[in-house]
């Protein structure tokens, strides 16, 4: 009896010393039950800026590479993943997920679904699958922030390289689909911002009806005098097959030709080219501009968790909308307080390299010039954020 003594003393003091256990943060990725985005047609044909496949892999690549970090500060980040079919469906994963612990929701919904997300929970909601612009405006939340960049912030870098080039005279083509409608005034509006003119603007459609076909003939389509072609086409099949197909030997620009995009695996600064090996790795395809956005999600969640590596979750949360992320683009990448929209350059790539990167030089503002693409504070319309 007097030898255990010691042995119960030494052990406790082995537990003393053992570090404490890692405060584990729960993280739900919600996505869609069967994405339209990912039919087999439209990933074969590998459009740029659309995905490649679910956002779950890269999600997981970034926590994996942040294990060692996040051991070191004594935090965990455990990922659950539910498919949901709708709006409702979202609702209620979104409303178990809190309830079960969970510390943020990353969502990769369209818009109707992720708003119903947004409103049923009170944790922070990472966004990385919708642009729409009325997310970060009429339609936003306080508890919604985008990592995904914004349709805005797509066409004023557009708009940008289209000013340093001196392409000022812009015909725009705009698809048949509702979303292209919405897109179509976002770019309308980028042009004017940036003293471009609007050359002409012309609608298009792919139909198998014979009384519609001069409605996809890019002949027809490109009469008259312009600098560029830019062209607004969500689904993006008619896009791709535009260029070197108009009247004018024109570049065509937007969604088909030179493509504002979030990331591009032929992007090489920075370190890109790791950060795109790495993803392709986990996700066992090539990365799209999608699997950036995710993977950069779970640079963010890394960075709350480290911020804030003992809770509570409160903590951890508040952590979220402040952090500072470097996704390889050579910039700290923050939230802005006013829409919840993360500040990011976007890169302009054609499938083969990369032709440019926004903001453009000489585009500069008085606190970040990142801030130059979107909308900025005083323009803000986002009433849900102080």
């Amino acid at each position: 009896m007097r030898q255990a003594a010691p042995l119960v003393a030494a052990a406790c003091l082995a537990l003393l010393a053992a570090p404490a256990m890692a405060a584990a943060f729960k993280v739900t990725l919600l996505a869609p039950a069967d994405d339209s985005r990912l039919e087999r047609a439209r990933i074969e044909r590998g459009l740029l800026g659309h995905p490649g496949g679910p956002a779950a892999p890269a999600l997981q690549v970034a926590l994996k590479e942040a294990a060692m970090e996040l051991d070191a500060a004594g935090a965990a980040l455990e990922l659950q993943v539910v498919e949901v079919a709708d709006a409702a469906a979202a609702r209620a994963a979104a409303s178990a997920s809190e309830k079960q612990g969970a510390a943020a929701i990353v969502a990769d919904l369209p818009a109707p679904w992720l708003l119903a997300a947004a409103d049923a929970v009170k944790a922070p909601v990472l966004n990385v699958g919708a642009g729409a612009d009325a997310l970060r405006e009429a339609d936003c939340r306080r508890n919604l922030w985008h990592v995904v960049p914004s349709e805005r912030m797509r066409a004023d870098a557009l708009a940008q390289a289209l000013v340093a080039r001196r392409w000022t005279n812009v015909l725009l083509l705009t698809g048949p689909l509702p979303e292209d409608a919405a897109r179509s005034a976002t770019v309308q509006a980028a042009i004017k911002r940036y003293g471009l003119k609007l050359a002409g603007s012309k609608p298009f459609k792919l139909s198998a009806d014979p009384r519609e076909r001069d409605l996809a003939n890019p002949l027809l389509l490109t009469q008259g005098s312009y600098d560029v072609v830019w062209v607004v086409d969500s689904d993006g099949e008619f896009a791709a097959a535009l260029p070197y197909r108009t009247v004018l030997p024109r570049p065509v620009v937007g969604d088909g030709g030179l493509v504002p995009v979030a990331w591009s695996r032929q992007f090489e600064r920075f370190g890109a080219p790791q950060v795109s090996r790495r993803i392709a790795r986990g996700t066992q395809r090539p990365t799209t501009s999608h699997d950036w956005t995710a993977w950069l999600a779970g640079k963010a969640l890394v960075a709350a968790a480290v911020a804030a590596p003992k809770g509570p979750v409160a903590a951890f949360q508040q952590a979220l909308g402040k952090v500072e992320v470097d996704g390889s683009k050579g910039v700290a990448m923050s939230f802005r307080p006013w829409d919840g929209q993360l500040r990011q350059p976007i890169l302009l790539a054609d499938g083969q390299g990369v032709a440019g990167i926004a903001p453009a030089d000489g585009v500069l503002h008085p606190r970040n010039n990142l801030d130059t693409l979107g909308a900025d504070q005083p323009e803000k319309l986002c009433k849900a954020r102080p």
